[in-house]
Parts: structure tokens; sequence; C-alpha cells
């Protein structure tokens, strides 16, 4: 089950429909099915908090993900703070839109397996996201 909530915030209007499919198939992708994955919608000092509670992180970010995926299965929680959303689609040149979208996938892509941080992965997501987000627009036609 794929849920859609919100703290301190409006949900944004996505369609949930569309976006739970692509979950996924993205998800397929990898070889993997959904389980329960939870999307929490907030603002910057949501997310601050939650960084700094959980993670130890005194700063801002687009997305936290924190992952119960099993070897077949991906799980977990997502908050993904609209503030910074807004303000990174602006920096990018890309529609607030847009910007949604790649963050919600990029969780996705975090539970099944893809990081980040290290030597070449930044890369890697940046592949795998502009990947997922064709098929997203192909889920349109």
């Amino acid at each position: 089950m794929i849920a859609y909530n919100s703290v301190n915030v409006d949900i944004p209007e996505i369609d949930r429909e569309k976006v739970s499919a692509w979950i996924h198939l993205v998800a397929a992708d990898y070889g993997l099915k959904v389980a329960d994955i939870s999307y929490i919608f907030c603002d910057d000092e949501k997310i601050l908090e939650v960084n700094r509670q959980f993670l130890q992180h005194d700063y801002y970010t687009d997305i936290i993900t924190f992952s119960y995926s099993t070897e077949h299965f991906i799980s977990g929680d997502l908050f993904i703070s609209l503030d910074t959303v807004r303000s990174n689609a602006e920096l990018v040149g890309a529609t607030y839109e847009e910007e949604l979208h790649r963050v919600i996938i990029h969780g996705i892509l975090h539970l099944c397996g893809l990081n980040d941080k290290g030597p070449g992965e930044r890369e890697q997501m940046e592949a795998a996201e502009n990947k997922a987000l064709k098929s997203y627009k192909d889920l349109s036609q």
C-alpha cells in the first residue's frame, strides 16, 4: 500500500493512482515488489527536525528516506520537504512538478538499493532517475 500524508503543508496535487502505478513499475525493474510506502509531505522546518532527531544532521534537504525493505519487498517512510523541492526546481530550471516527481522516485530508488553518496553513485542515481522519469511520461501515452 502506498499512503500519501502531510505535516504543515497540503498534500501536493499529484495523480496518486498514476504515481502509485509508476512506483510499482520502477520497483519491478529491480525485481522487487511494493509493500508499505508512506510519503510524508512537509515543510522545511519539519524535515530539519527529522534530520536532526533521527540522523543527527543539522541541515535542510529535499527528502529523507527510512527504509524497511526486505530482500523482495520495498517498504519505507519518505519525508519530502515541498519548500526545498520548490527551491531546487528554481535552481535547476525545472518545473515544481518535474522536481517533485524526481524526488518522489529518488526515494523509491533508495528503497530499491541505490545510493548517491559514494564515488560514481550520484551519476548512477541520476541515470536511474532519468530512466524512471521517462517511464512516468510513457504511462501517460
